[in-house]
Protein backbone atom coordinates (compact mmCIF):
# COMPACT_ATOMS: atom_id res chain seq x y z
CA UNK A 1 0.00 0.00 0.00
CA UNK A 2 1.20 3.53 -0.69
CA UNK A 3 -1.09 6.54 -1.15
CA UNK A 4 -4.21 6.16 0.98
CA UNK A 5 -5.85 9.45 0.13
CA UNK A 6 -4.94 12.30 -2.21
CA UNK A 7 -7.20 15.32 -2.54
CA UNK A 8 -5.77 15.99 -5.99
CA UNK A 9 -8.06 13.22 -7.25
CA UNK A 10 -11.18 14.85 -5.73
CA UNK A 11 -13.42 17.75 -6.55
CA UNK A 12 -12.68 20.86 -4.43
CA UNK A 13 -16.04 20.56 -2.66
CA UNK A 14 -15.19 17.06 -1.35
CA UNK A 15 -11.64 17.67 -0.17
CA UNK A 16 -12.24 19.13 3.30
CA UNK A 17 -14.56 16.40 4.57
CA UNK A 18 -12.61 13.55 2.97
CA UNK A 19 -9.23 14.59 4.33
CA UNK A 20 -10.64 15.47 7.75
CA UNK A 21 -12.29 12.03 8.00
CA UNK A 22 -9.08 10.32 6.91
CA UNK A 23 -7.03 12.11 9.57
CA UNK A 24 -9.58 11.28 12.27
CA UNK A 25 -9.31 7.58 11.45
CA UNK A 26 -5.53 7.49 11.05
CA UNK A 27 -4.32 9.76 13.86
CA UNK A 28 -6.31 8.71 16.92
CA UNK A 29 -7.64 12.27 17.22
CA UNK A 30 -11.12 13.05 18.46
CA UNK A 31 -11.29 16.36 16.60
CA UNK A 32 -9.63 17.57 13.41
CA UNK A 33 -9.79 21.05 11.90
CA UNK A 34 -8.26 22.14 8.59
CA UNK A 35 -7.24 25.58 7.44
CA UNK A 36 -9.06 26.74 4.32
CA UNK A 37 -6.69 29.00 2.36
CA UNK A 38 -7.95 30.84 -0.76
CA UNK A 39 -6.38 28.17 -2.96
CA UNK A 40 -8.38 25.49 -1.12
CA UNK A 41 -7.61 22.51 1.09
CA UNK A 42 -5.11 19.97 -0.16
CA UNK A 43 -3.62 16.91 1.47
CA UNK A 44 -2.20 13.45 0.95
CA UNK A 45 -1.81 10.47 3.28
CA UNK A 46 0.37 7.43 2.58
CA UNK A 47 1.00 4.17 4.40
CA UNK A 48 3.72 1.57 3.87
CA UNK A 49 4.34 -1.74 5.66
CA UNK A 50 7.75 -2.95 6.84
CA UNK A 51 7.05 -6.34 8.33
CA UNK A 52 4.97 -5.66 11.44
CA UNK A 53 5.86 -1.95 11.45
CA UNK A 54 4.11 0.73 9.41
CA UNK A 55 5.17 4.15 8.18
CA UNK A 56 2.41 6.75 7.89
CA UNK A 57 2.86 10.18 6.29
CA UNK A 58 0.53 13.15 6.13
CA UNK A 59 1.19 16.35 4.20
CA UNK A 60 -1.39 19.08 3.85
CA UNK A 61 -2.44 22.66 4.34
CA UNK A 62 -2.67 23.78 7.97
CA UNK A 63 -4.34 21.39 10.39
CA UNK A 64 -5.14 20.89 14.06
CA UNK A 65 -5.54 17.44 15.64
CA UNK A 66 -6.92 17.13 19.17
CA UNK A 67 -7.40 14.10 21.41
CA UNK A 68 -9.57 14.78 24.43
CA UNK A 69 -9.17 13.47 27.97
CA UNK A 70 -12.21 11.19 27.80
CA UNK A 71 -10.89 9.26 24.79
CA UNK A 72 -7.40 9.11 26.28
CA UNK A 73 -8.60 7.60 29.57
CA UNK A 74 -10.06 4.56 27.84
CA UNK A 75 -7.19 4.00 25.43
CA UNK A 76 -5.27 0.75 25.21
CA UNK A 77 -2.74 1.24 22.42
CA UNK A 78 -1.79 -1.61 20.12
CA UNK A 79 1.19 0.31 18.76
CA UNK A 80 3.61 3.05 19.70
CA UNK A 81 4.09 5.77 17.11
CA UNK A 82 7.22 7.92 16.93
CA UNK A 83 6.81 10.88 14.58
CA UNK A 84 9.35 13.11 12.87
CA UNK A 85 8.19 16.52 11.76
CA UNK A 86 8.83 17.43 8.16
CA UNK A 87 7.78 20.57 6.34
CA UNK A 88 6.84 23.68 8.30
CA UNK A 89 6.74 24.43 12.02
CA UNK A 90 4.29 22.75 14.36
CA UNK A 91 3.04 23.06 17.92
CA UNK A 92 2.64 20.06 20.21
CA UNK A 93 0.65 20.68 23.39
CA UNK A 94 0.28 18.12 26.20
CA UNK A 95 -0.31 18.25 29.94
CA UNK A 96 3.47 18.61 30.31
CA UNK A 97 3.45 21.90 28.35
CA UNK A 98 3.74 23.43 24.88
CA UNK A 99 6.54 22.60 22.49
CA UNK A 100 7.48 24.12 19.14
CA UNK A 101 8.19 21.31 16.66
CA UNK A 102 10.57 22.00 13.80
CA UNK A 103 11.81 19.98 10.85
CA UNK A 104 13.60 16.86 12.11
CA UNK A 105 12.15 17.00 15.63
CA UNK A 106 10.76 13.79 17.12
CA UNK A 107 7.73 13.22 19.30
CA UNK A 108 5.76 10.25 20.60
CA UNK A 109 2.13 10.10 19.50
CA UNK A 110 0.60 8.97 22.79
CA UNK A 111 -3.10 8.10 22.52
CA UNK A 112 -3.25 7.33 26.26
CA UNK A 113 -2.97 11.05 27.07
CA UNK A 114 -4.69 14.16 25.68
CA UNK A 115 -2.81 16.12 23.02
CA UNK A 116 -3.18 19.04 20.64
CA UNK A 117 -0.94 19.06 17.58
CA UNK A 118 -1.12 21.67 14.83
CA UNK A 119 0.70 23.46 12.05
CA UNK A 120 -0.22 26.47 9.94
CA UNK A 121 0.37 26.64 6.22
CA UNK A 122 1.89 23.75 4.23
CA UNK A 123 3.26 21.06 6.53
CA UNK A 124 4.13 17.38 6.78
CA UNK A 125 4.79 14.70 9.37
CA UNK A 126 5.83 11.03 9.33
CA UNK A 127 5.20 8.45 12.04
CA UNK A 128 6.67 5.00 12.51
CA UNK A 129 4.15 2.68 14.16
CA UNK A 130 5.62 -0.25 16.14
CA UNK A 131 3.41 -2.92 17.80
CA UNK A 132 3.69 -2.43 21.54
CA UNK A 133 3.88 -6.20 22.07
CA UNK A 134 7.10 -6.31 20.04
CA UNK A 135 8.49 -3.21 21.68
CA UNK A 136 8.61 -4.93 25.05
CA UNK A 137 8.16 -1.73 27.09
CA UNK A 138 5.31 -0.95 29.51
CA UNK A 139 3.01 1.96 28.64
CA UNK A 140 4.26 3.86 31.72
CA UNK A 141 7.83 3.71 30.39
CA UNK A 142 6.70 4.95 26.97
CA UNK A 143 4.89 7.86 28.62
CA UNK A 144 7.94 8.78 30.68
CA UNK A 145 10.16 8.62 27.61
CA UNK A 146 7.76 10.79 25.60
CA UNK A 147 8.22 13.64 28.08
CA UNK A 148 12.00 13.72 27.71
CA UNK A 149 12.67 12.21 24.30
CA UNK A 150 15.53 14.59 23.48
CA UNK A 151 17.52 13.10 26.38
CA UNK A 152 17.90 9.82 24.49
CA UNK A 153 21.30 9.31 22.83
CA UNK A 154 19.49 7.92 19.79
CA UNK A 155 17.33 11.00 19.17
CA UNK A 156 19.27 12.23 16.13
CA UNK A 157 19.85 8.75 14.72
CA UNK A 158 16.15 7.87 14.80
CA UNK A 159 15.21 11.20 13.23
CA UNK A 160 17.58 10.59 10.32
CA UNK A 161 16.39 7.00 10.02
CA UNK A 162 12.74 8.04 9.67
CA UNK A 163 13.55 10.76 7.15
CA UNK A 164 15.56 8.33 5.02
CA UNK A 165 12.97 5.59 5.38
CA UNK A 166 10.19 7.91 4.22
CA UNK A 167 12.23 9.19 1.29
CA UNK A 168 12.68 5.63 -0.01
CA UNK A 169 9.53 4.04 1.41
CA UNK A 170 7.95 3.05 -1.89
CA UNK A 171 11.01 1.13 -3.07
CA UNK A 172 12.04 -0.34 0.28
CA UNK A 173 8.58 -1.53 1.32
CA UNK A 174 8.31 -3.54 -1.90
CA UNK A 175 11.73 -5.14 -1.50
CA UNK A 176 12.91 -8.25 0.33
CA UNK A 177 14.53 -5.91 2.87
CA UNK A 178 11.16 -4.63 4.14
CA UNK A 179 10.79 -7.04 7.08
CA UNK A 180 14.45 -6.70 8.22
CA UNK A 181 14.10 -2.91 8.06
CA UNK A 182 11.01 -3.15 10.25
CA UNK A 183 12.90 -5.32 12.71
CA UNK A 184 15.80 -2.86 12.82
CA UNK A 185 13.35 0.01 13.25
CA UNK A 186 11.77 -1.74 16.23
CA UNK A 187 15.21 -2.07 17.83
CA UNK A 188 15.86 1.63 17.21
CA UNK A 189 12.57 2.78 18.71
CA UNK A 190 13.04 0.53 21.75
CA UNK A 191 16.52 1.93 22.33
CA UNK A 192 15.30 5.51 21.72
CA UNK A 193 12.60 5.20 24.37
CA UNK A 194 14.74 3.21 26.81
CA UNK A 195 17.47 5.83 26.54
CA UNK A 196 15.00 8.53 27.53
CA UNK A 197 13.57 6.69 30.55
CA UNK A 198 14.71 8.29 33.78
CA UNK A 199 15.54 5.18 35.77
CA UNK A 200 19.07 4.60 37.00
CA UNK A 201 18.44 0.87 37.48
CA UNK A 202 18.13 0.48 33.73
CA UNK A 203 21.45 2.10 32.80
CA UNK A 204 23.20 -1.09 31.71
CA UNK A 205 20.22 -2.41 29.79
CA UNK A 206 19.70 0.96 28.09
CA UNK A 207 23.33 1.13 27.02
CA UNK A 208 23.14 -2.38 25.58
CA UNK A 209 19.90 -1.69 23.71
CA UNK A 210 21.28 1.58 22.40
CA UNK A 211 24.50 -0.01 21.19
CA UNK A 212 22.65 -2.90 19.52
CA UNK A 213 20.37 -0.48 17.69
CA UNK A 214 23.38 1.54 16.55
CA UNK A 215 25.16 -1.62 15.36
CA UNK A 216 22.20 -2.83 13.30
CA UNK A 217 21.59 0.60 11.81
CA UNK A 218 25.28 1.07 10.96
CA UNK A 219 25.31 -2.32 9.23
CA UNK A 220 22.17 -1.45 7.26
CA UNK A 221 23.60 1.85 6.08
CA UNK A 222 27.00 0.38 5.11
CA UNK A 223 25.92 -3.02 3.82
CA UNK A 224 27.38 -2.42 0.35
CA UNK A 225 30.77 -1.41 1.73
CA UNK A 226 33.17 -4.30 1.04
CA UNK A 227 35.21 -3.35 4.11
CA UNK A 228 32.25 -3.66 6.48
CA UNK A 229 33.23 -6.03 9.29
CA UNK A 230 32.95 -6.35 13.08
CA UNK A 231 36.22 -4.42 13.38
CA UNK A 232 34.98 -1.55 11.19
CA UNK A 233 31.69 -1.43 13.12
CA UNK A 234 33.52 -1.30 16.45
CA UNK A 235 35.77 1.52 15.20
CA UNK A 236 32.84 3.51 13.80
CA UNK A 237 30.91 3.27 17.07
CA UNK A 238 33.98 3.76 19.29
CA UNK A 239 33.53 0.52 21.21
CA UNK A 240 35.77 -2.49 21.77
CA UNK A 241 35.31 -5.78 19.93
CA UNK A 242 34.47 -7.31 23.30
CA UNK A 243 31.62 -4.84 23.89
CA UNK A 244 30.39 -5.32 20.34
CA UNK A 245 30.28 -9.10 20.50
CA UNK A 246 28.76 -9.04 23.99
CA UNK A 247 25.66 -7.07 22.95
CA UNK A 248 25.29 -9.18 19.80
CA UNK A 249 25.57 -12.41 21.80
CA UNK A 250 22.96 -11.21 24.29
CA UNK A 251 20.63 -10.56 21.36
CA UNK A 252 21.50 -13.98 19.90
CA UNK A 253 22.97 -12.36 16.79
CA UNK A 254 26.13 -13.45 14.99
CA UNK A 255 27.32 -10.19 13.48
CA UNK A 256 29.31 -11.84 10.69
CA UNK A 257 26.34 -14.02 9.71
CA UNK A 258 23.96 -11.07 10.00
CA UNK A 259 26.06 -9.07 7.54
CA UNK A 260 26.34 -11.97 5.09
CA UNK A 261 22.62 -12.80 5.32
CA UNK A 262 21.56 -9.22 4.67
CA UNK A 263 23.97 -8.95 1.74
CA UNK A 264 22.67 -12.18 0.25
CA UNK A 265 19.08 -10.95 0.60
CA UNK A 266 19.97 -7.73 -1.19
CA UNK A 267 21.82 -9.50 -4.00
CA UNK A 268 19.05 -12.07 -4.44
CA UNK A 269 16.43 -9.31 -4.75
CA UNK A 270 18.58 -7.37 -7.23
CA UNK A 271 19.10 -10.43 -9.44
CA UNK A 272 15.33 -10.45 -10.05
CA UNK A 273 15.22 -6.85 -11.26
CA UNK A 274 15.72 -5.76 -14.89
CA UNK A 275 18.84 -3.85 -13.86
CA UNK A 276 20.21 -6.87 -11.99
CA UNK A 277 19.55 -9.18 -14.92
CA UNK A 278 21.57 -6.90 -17.19
CA UNK A 279 24.65 -7.04 -14.94
CA UNK A 280 27.10 -9.87 -14.43
CA UNK A 281 26.80 -12.02 -11.33
CA UNK A 282 30.23 -10.76 -10.24
CA UNK A 283 29.08 -7.13 -10.56
CA UNK A 284 25.96 -7.74 -8.49
CA UNK A 285 28.04 -9.56 -5.86
CA UNK A 286 30.57 -6.71 -5.71
CA UNK A 287 27.73 -4.20 -5.40
CA UNK A 288 26.64 -5.97 -2.23
CA UNK A 289 30.08 -6.04 -0.62
CA UNK A 290 31.31 -9.48 -1.73
CA UNK A 291 34.93 -9.21 -2.80
CA UNK A 292 35.16 -12.74 -4.19
CA UNK A 293 32.45 -13.85 -6.68
CA UNK A 294 33.28 -17.52 -6.03
CA UNK A 295 32.72 -17.03 -2.30
CA UNK A 296 29.46 -15.23 -3.08
CA UNK A 297 28.24 -18.08 -5.31
CA UNK A 298 29.10 -20.66 -2.64
CA UNK A 299 27.29 -18.75 0.12
CA UNK A 300 24.32 -18.07 -2.16
CA UNK A 301 23.89 -21.76 -2.95
CA UNK A 302 24.26 -22.70 0.71
CA UNK A 303 21.53 -20.22 1.67
CA UNK A 304 19.05 -20.76 -1.17
CA UNK A 305 19.88 -24.13 -2.71
CA UNK A 306 20.60 -22.70 -6.15
CA UNK A 307 23.50 -21.00 -7.87
CA UNK A 308 22.95 -17.29 -8.59
CA UNK A 309 22.67 -18.01 -12.33
CA UNK A 310 20.00 -20.66 -11.71
CA UNK A 311 18.05 -18.37 -9.38
CA UNK A 312 18.08 -15.54 -11.92
CA UNK A 313 16.93 -17.80 -14.75
CA UNK A 314 14.18 -19.47 -12.75
CA UNK A 315 13.04 -16.20 -11.19
CA UNK A 316 12.42 -14.82 -14.68
CA UNK A 317 10.40 -17.90 -15.61
CA UNK A 318 8.50 -18.17 -12.31
CA UNK A 319 8.95 -14.86 -10.41
CA UNK A 320 8.40 -15.90 -6.81
CA UNK A 321 10.74 -16.55 -3.92
CA UNK A 322 12.84 -19.68 -3.52
CA UNK A 323 12.66 -21.07 0.01
CA UNK A 324 16.00 -20.79 1.82
CA UNK A 325 17.82 -24.09 2.42
CA UNK A 326 15.30 -26.17 0.45
CA UNK A 327 16.29 -25.47 -3.11
CA UNK A 328 12.62 -25.50 -4.15
CA UNK A 329 11.98 -24.12 -7.59
CA UNK A 330 9.89 -20.94 -7.66
CA UNK A 331 6.21 -21.76 -7.81
CA UNK A 332 3.15 -19.73 -8.54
Amino acid sequence: MAVMLDTATMTPADRYDAFRTGLLEASGSTRVELETPPSGVWGRMSLWSFGTCRVFTAESTGQTMVRDARAARGASPEAVAVAVHGLGQGRHRTAQGDRVVRTGDLMVVDVTRPFDFAWSGPGASTSLQVPIAELGLPVAAVQQAADRLEASPLYGLVSRHLVELTRNAEKLSASSAAAPIGESSTHLVRALLSGAVEDGTQDREVLEQTLLAQVLEHVRQHLRDPDLSPDSVARALSVSRRQLFRVCTLAEISLEQHIISRRLEGARAELRTPAGRSRTIAAVAAGWGFKDPTHFARRFRAAYGLRPQEWRRLAVEEPLVVSPKTGDRPTR
